[in-house]
Parts: C-alpha cells; structure tokens; sequence
C-alpha cells in the first residue's frame, strides 16, 4: 500500500501527527464526498417515499449494510446487519433485547471498554449473575480461566477481540469453541479489530458482533450490529419504520433490519459507512494489518529504549496497533500535552474507559496510549520517539 499517496485524502495531515485512531479515525476525501452528495443530490428519508430521490436513498442505504456485512464475512442467508449509533449502542441492544431469567449468567472479562461491562453490570439488577475474568499484568488471561468461567449455566459470553487500552489480541475463535461447546451465545466487541485486521463472524463463529464506523474512516453515528439469528433480541425501540402492520392495539414488527432501525435513521452517516467500507477494500484490510504490524514493532522496540518509559501489555502473544505507556515522574495528561505542544502529536491520556483495568493493574491516573491506522508512517514513530526521549530526559 502506497501510505503517501493514502495520506493526500486526509489533509488534517498536513498540520498534525494523530495517532489516536482507536478513539476516532480520520475521515478520507472519498467518504465525505459520499455524504455530500447524499445532501446535495438526493437527500430524502429512507423506507419511505417513491420518488426517485427517495428510491436512490433507500438503495444506497441498503447497499451500504450489504457492504459492512460482506466487509464482517456476515453476507447470506444467515445474519443480519443492523446499524445503530456506535458500538455502545449495538451492545445495548443485546443487552436490553435477550429477556433475560434470574440465574442466567453472563462471561466477560476486565480488560473490556465500560461499553461491553456496564451494559451487563446493570442485569445483575434483574438478578442475572456476572462472571467477570482478570488479566494477568501483561494484560493475557489464561485460556483455563475461560474454561472454568464459562460453564454450563452461561448464556452469553462478551468479549472484546482487541483491549483498546492494551493492545491485546484476545482469542475470539477459541472462545467460541468453548461457548458451542457448552451451549451458549458469543458476542464480540469489535470495535477496535474490524477497522485494522480481517474479520469473518463464520471464522469466530460468533453469535453478535458489534463495531463503530467513526473507528473505520466513517462519520459519527454510524455503528454496526451483525446478529447470526433474527429474532435472538427483541427491538431496542419500537414506532416508525419498523412496523410491517398496526392494529387498534397489536403491531406486527418488519423482517430483517428495518425491525431494529425505529424512526428515521442517519442516513447519511450510514451511507457514509459504506463508503469507508469501499477505501478500506480498495487499500486491503490485510494489507492494513501488515502495515500497522511494522509500526507498532518500530513503536514497541523504540519504547524500550528510553530509559524512564515503562510500556503496558507487553508480552502478549498478539499485539494490536494500540500501545500503551507512561513517562516515569509525569501524569499521562502532562506527557500527552507536552507531546501535543512540542511536536502536533496526538495521543490519548487517562484510563481509555476501562477504569476497572487501571485500578487492576495499579494506574491510578491510566496511560498515554498511541494507537495507528492506514496513513500513519514510519516517520512520525520516530518523531514519537525522539519527542518522548526529550520529555523523559527533562522528567
């Protein structure tokens, strides 16, 4: 992949370095041109209307959640793509959609996003039992933990497939062949794996997968809930849209993803989304991987070297594009504004919503977490680099 000629369709690249993609990714020329048109040409509600501007809305709109679910692997006659606001959203749905018993038990771990934690934290309040897994201080857990935790009486497991404050790689696919062998659902936050690595729902064998499109090169408001089954979970919300038909006092809820897409949508974000979905195919998503795979060792090798740096999440048997780090003697807001102040560079500083795996792992005030994508370079690692060196010598 040409990473230059990539970085010609991001033009904020001119003025800064942004390695803080796990939090939002920068939106290339191509996909904002895809919602301006949308605006510009045939801005009209989807689902709704039979004029031509409506129809040209509903078909792109559609084809967008044909993209995202080939893009997942989850195209065919089994699954179905829904779009919501974010990732928080899609794991919500699930959680407020399965009708849960007293006694039921959900599996996650510690190293999750309070996206996939809270959602299951707030059930305990219907009396559902919560089994939360802790990591090691490298961040690993131990594949027995996940064979002890998920027993029989499970019936979700939630998982993320990469921590966005460590970087680990978790083992989706192993932990779905526990969750099938003992007869329970798997849903996968994905949204920090999804924009960086290949991802097929039928090779984890997952029952739901959840991601954001602000985290692939889309605009806000666009998140992704694949679900392997229809009618798995019961509609977030009800009323316009979703309706097939109404009675005086019974409605009849729509097939497919207009079931879980109540009221008017964002439609231009959606369109959006499956204008990202088209660069990434376009650069590779393997390609990507490989990419963000070099940088991160170049990051993770020249971290070691400064003395005064202790890195987070090391040792770990897959390491994603996401590093985390703290400069002995300065609070990780002071290292990311100094960081901003003497050289443009953009990090994220404090706990990376997972408060609980700060306090586990005894960060207090979090870290200063660098994560990469497509137009980062070799380059401006070194400037990372040289620029933390200076800030750790003045510590």
């Amino acid at each position: 992949m040409d990473v230059q000629e990539i970085r010609k369709d991001f033009p904020i690249l001119k003025d800064v370095i942004y390695l803080d993609s796990a939090s939002t990714s920068l939106t290339p020329e191509p996909v904002l041109q895809a919602v301006q048109d949308y605006y510009h040409s045939y801005k009209a509600n989807v689902g709704r209307g039979v004029y031509r501007m409506a129809q040209l809305a509903d078909q792109r709109y559609r084809d967008a959640h044909r993209k995202a679910a080939d893009f997942i692997g989850g195209a065919g006659p089994e699954g179905m793509t829904v779009f919501t606001r974010n990732t928080t959203e899609s794991i919500n749905i699930v959680a407020r959609g399965m009708l849960w018993k007293k006694g039921e038990r959900i599996v996650t771990t510690l190293l999750e996003h309070h996206s996939n934690l809270l959602p299951w934290m707030r059930l305990k309040e219907k009396g559902v039992d919560l089994q939360v897994i802790k990591p090691d201080k490298t961040g690993m857990i131990d594949p027995a933990d996940y064979e002890k935790a998920i027993t029989k009486g499970t019936r979700l497991v939630a998982v993320s497939q990469l921590s966005n404050a460590l970087g680990t790689v978790l083992p989706v696919k192993e932990i779905g062949k526990i969750c099938r062998e003992r007869g329970c659902s798997l849903l996968v936050d994905a949204a920090q794996s999804v924009p960086h690595m290949p991802v097929d729902v039928k090779y984890i064998d997952c029952d739901f997968l959840c991601f954001s499109g602000h985290k692939m090169l889309a605009p806000t408001g666009a998140g992704v809930l694949w679900i392997k089954k229809e009618g798995e979970v019961e509609p977030l919300l009800v009323g316009g849209g979703m309706v097939q038909d109404v009675g005086d006092n019974w409605y009849e809820i729509k097939k497919g993803y207009e079931g879980y897409e109540a009221g008017t949508p964002d439609i231009s974000a959606g369109i959006g989304l499956g204008a990202a979905v088209d660069y990434l195919s376009r650069v590779g998503v393997e390609e990507i991987h490989q990419h963000e795979r070099r940088l991160t060792a170049k990051l993770l090798t020249g971290l070691q070297e400064i003395e005064g740096v202790e890195v987070y999440g090391m040792g770990a048997p897959a390491h994603g594009g996401v590093v985390s780090f703290a400069v002995e003697g300065l609070l990780p807001h002071e290292v990311a504004l100094m960081l901003d102040q003497a050289s443009g560079i953009c990090v994220r500083s404090g706990h990376h919503c997972c408060i609980p795996l700060m306090k586990h792992l005894g960060m207090k005030y979090g870290t200063v977490r660098a994560s990469l994508y497509l137009y980062n370079t070799e380059d401006e690692i070194e400037k990372l680099l040289a620029t933390l060196e200076q800030i750790a010598g003045m510590a």
